[in-house]
C-alpha cells in the first residue's frame, strides 16, 4: 500500500480577533489587535495586567448550565472550534466511516484555572476536601479531544500531544502521520488554551517572559521589534479537518490546501530559553523540507513563531537566515501574535489555520507593532509589517517551538 496524500477540508476557530474562522481571517487580513486589560480575574497586583482575551464569548449559547459547569473553559473553545470544523468540512456517517475518524488534540497546560479554583476554595477552607466531581477531567489537557470523540461518535484513535507551545503543530504532525501511513481517513486536529488565570500569568510573569506594557496594551506584542519586552497571553483554539485525499475527493469534499512535509526536533539545550544559535529549529526545518522533497528557494512564506520575546526572536530570525540564506529576500515572514497574542499550546493550530488561508487567498497578513529595527536580526529578513501584502505562493511553513526546546515546523501546499 502505498503513502497516503494528506489534505485539510475543514477549519475552525474562535480567537482573541474572531470567534469564527472568517472572522479571525478578516481581521488578521486588517492588522486588528485583540489586546485589552485583563477581565477574567483581578490582575491589579500583577506585573503584567494585559492579555488577548476572546470576546463575547457566552457559553450558554452553545452549552446548557449543566454542561458548562463540567466543561474547563479550554474545552468549550475545543468544542466550539471543532464543531465549525466538522460542519465546515460536511463529513457525515453517510460519506465516512466514523471508525475511521480520529481526534488529536491539544492544550499546553489544560484546565488550570478550573484547577486554581478547586485547589483555593480548598485552601481557604478549614481542610475538608469538598471537590467538584469532575475537577479531573476539567484539567487534564486530553479531554478536550475526549468531549470531541464522544460528541460526534468518532473512533479512531484519540489522544493529546503535549510539548508546550509546540503541542498543536505536533497534534497535526502526529494526525498527518496517521493517514499518510493509512490508519486514518479523517482526523480533527488542533489545540485549545485558556490560560487567562492567575496561576499562568503569575508563573509566567515570575519567569519575566511576559510584556509589562501595561500602559499600552495594543503594541505590548511586537515581534522582532527592537523594544520587544516579552509575549502576551492569548487564549483560544484552531482546529483542522485532516483526510485523506482519496477519501475526500471521493466525497466530493472542499479542499483548502495540503500537508507536504514536516519536521521534528529538540534545542537539547535548556528548560525554557530557545538555543541562542538556533541550532534546533534549524534542524527542524530542515527535515520538514527533507520529507516533502523540496529546496530552501522552493518555499515562498514563513508563518513564523515569533513570540515577541527577547532570546526566542533572535533565535528563529537567526535560524531562518542561516538556512535560507539569499532566499529571504524573497520570502515573506509574518508573526500573527502581534495581534492575537500568544495561545501557548493553542498557537500552531491558530497559525496552521492562518497559513492555509494565507495559500488559498494569496495574502501574507501583517506583523503589526513594528516600530524600530533590531539591529541583532538579519535586515534581509523580508518581514511583512503592518499591512497584509498579495503573493502567489505554493509553499509555507508554520513554525512552532515550545519551553523544554520542542521544535516543530509544518509545510503546506496550496492545492
Amino acid at each position: 500500500m502505498g503513502l497516503k496524500r494528506v489534505v485539510i477540508t475543514g477549519l475552525g476557530a474562535i480567537t482573541p480577533i474572531g470567534n469564527t474562522v472568517n472572522e479571525y481571517w478578516d481581521a488578521l487580513c486588517k492588522g486588528i489587535n485583540g489586546a485589552g486589560d485583563i477581565t477574567r480575574f483581578d490582575s491589579s497586583k500583577f506585573k503584567t495586567r494585559i492579555a488577548c482575551e476572546v470576546k463575547d464569548f457566552d457559553p450558554l449559547q452553545y452549552f446548557d448550565r449543566k454542561e458548562v459547569r463540567k466543561l474547563d473553559l479550554y474545552t468549550q473553545f475545543a468544542l466550539v472550534a471543532s464543531d465549525e470544523a466538522i460542519l465546515d468540512s460536511k463529513i457525515t456517517k453517510d460519506n465516512t466511516d466514523f471508525d475511521e475518524v480520529g481526534v488529536v488534540f491539544s492544550s499546553g497546560i489544560g484546565g488550570i484555572n478550573s484547577f486554581y479554583e478547586e485547589v483555593a476554595s480548598y485552601a481557604t477552607g478549614d481542610g475538608t476536601p469538598r471537590y467538584n466531581p469532575f475537577i479531573i477531567p476539567k484539567l487534564l489537557p486530553d479531554l478536550a479531544g475526549g468531549h470531541i470523540s464522544i460528541k460526534h461518535g468518532f473512533r479512531g484513535p484519540n489522544f493529546s500531544t503535549v510539548s508546550a507551545c509546540a503541542s498543536s503543530a505536533n497534534a497535526i504532525i502526529e494526525a498527518y502521520n496517521y493517514i499518510k501511513y493509512g490508519i486514518l481517513s479523517v482526523a480533527v486536529v488542533g489545540g485549545s488554551e485558556a490560560a487567562v488565570s492567575p496561576p499562568a500569568m503569575g508563573g509566567f510573569e515570575s519567569m519575566r517572559a511576559m510584556t509589562t506594557r501595561n500602559d499600552d496594551p495594543m503594541t505590548a506584542s511586537r515581534p522582532f521589534d527592537a523594544d520587544r519586552d516579552g509575549f502576551l497571553m492569548g487564549e483560544g483554539c484552531g482546529c483542522l479537518i485532516l483526510e485523506d485525499l482519496d477519501h475526500a475527493i471521493a466525497r466530493g469534499a472542499k479542499i483548502y490546501a495540503e500537508i507536504v512535509g514536516c519536521g521534528l526536533s529538540s534545542d537539547a539545550y535548556h528548560i525554557t530559553a530557545p538555543h541562542p544559535d538556533g541550532l534546533g529549529a534549524v534542524l527542524c526545518m530542515e527535515r520538514a523540507l527533507k520529507s516533502a522533497g523540496l529546496n530552501t528557494t522552493d518555499i515562498d512564506h514563513i508563518n513564523t513563531h515569533g513570540t515577541s520575546t527577547p532570546a526566542g526572536d533572535i533565535s528563529e530570525a537567526l535560524a531562518i537566515s542561516k538556512l535560507f540564506g539569499e532566499h529571504v529576500k524573497n520570502m515573506p515572514l509574518n508573526s500573527i501574535k502581534s495581534m492575537t497574542g500568544h495561545l501557548l499550546g493553542g498557537s500552531g493550530a491558530i497559525e496552521a489555520v492562518a497559513t492555509v488561508l494565507s495559500l488559498l487567498n494569496s495574502i501574507v497578513p501583517p506583523t503589526i507593532n513594528h516600530f524600530n529595527d533590531d539591529p541583532n536580526i538579519d535586515p534581509n529578513l523580508n518581514i511583512v509589517y503592518w499591512n497584509a501584502i498579495k503573493k502567489e505562493m505554493t509553499y509555507a511553513i508554520s513554525n512552532a517551538f515550545g519551553f523544554g526546546g520542542h521544535n516543530a515546523s509544518i509545510i503546506f501546499k496550496k492545492y
